[in-house]
């Protein structure tokens, strides 16, 4: 199987894309999974865990939804989302 790529917004680079669309229906979503590398979206969904504990965030209720895909789009799509040119990302 061979796996789609993008070019990934968040290491400026071609690397493998998602399988699917994150938040089917959104517009976001969308975006994302034309735009950002599976690395980049395994790093957001760290990110997004550390932002749910730190705010005690419930993705049941609608605001913390919009705060969350607030964020994502700031994460990858706003000002300085790109890496730095000499990131090396952490080895788990």
């Amino acid at each position: 199987m061979s796996s789609r790529k993008v070019f990934c917004v968040k290491f400026q680079k071609e690397l493998d894309g998602l399988d699917e669309v994150p938040f089917e229906g959104h517009p976001l979503g969308q975006r994302i999974y034309d735009n950002v590398s599976k690395d980049a979206w395994k790093m957001w969904v760290e990110h997004m865990k550390m932002l749910m504990n730190e705010y005690r965030l419930n993705l049941g209720t609608q605001e913390s939804q919009e705060f969350i895909i607030g964020q994502m789009e700031q994460y990858f799509f706003g000002v300085g989302a790109a890496l730095p040119p000499d990131f090396v990302p952490q080895k788990h």
